[in-house]
């Protein structure tokens, strides 16, 4: 009885990481879908900038963006898979060498986008 029990945990475990396998490839994100989310953050036409040094890391990848210009920036997307392929998200980038500027109020503590719309900052 013990041995069953242990051969059925055995083939729960391969199938659920199996799953997790097929659903991870499902979620891998195209070099196209990557440089249509750029362009659109970036406000750049396709083929204004280059992509380089994609790491995935599942949900996440990361990669670097060098525009036309010069410029270079640090992006990432996140991706999730569903019934119809992956769902990507916007991409989210920083210009290197330029920190994320951050409003304060009067007091000193941080202001959000709320606060700002509300003119409280």
């Amino acid at each position: 009885m013990k041995q069953i029990f242990v051969r059925r945990a055995v083939i729960v475990a391969a199938t659920i990481l199996a799953g997790f396998t097929s659903c991870h490839a499902l979620a891998e994100v195209s070099a196209d879908k990557i440089e249509q989310r750029t362009a659109f953050t970036l406000g750049l036409e396709k083929g204004a900038f280059t992509i380089s040094d994609l790491v995935d890391e599942g949900i996440r990848t990361n990669y670097a963006v060098k525009t036309n210009t010069g410029k270079k920036y640090n992006c990432y997307v996140t991706s999730a898979p569903s019934i119809l392929g992956s769902v990507v998200s916007d991409a989210i980038c920083q210009e290197i060498g330029r920190a994320a500027k951050q409003e304060t109020k009067t007091d000193g503590s941080a202001c959000n986008a709320l606060l700002k719309a509300a003119g409280k900052c």
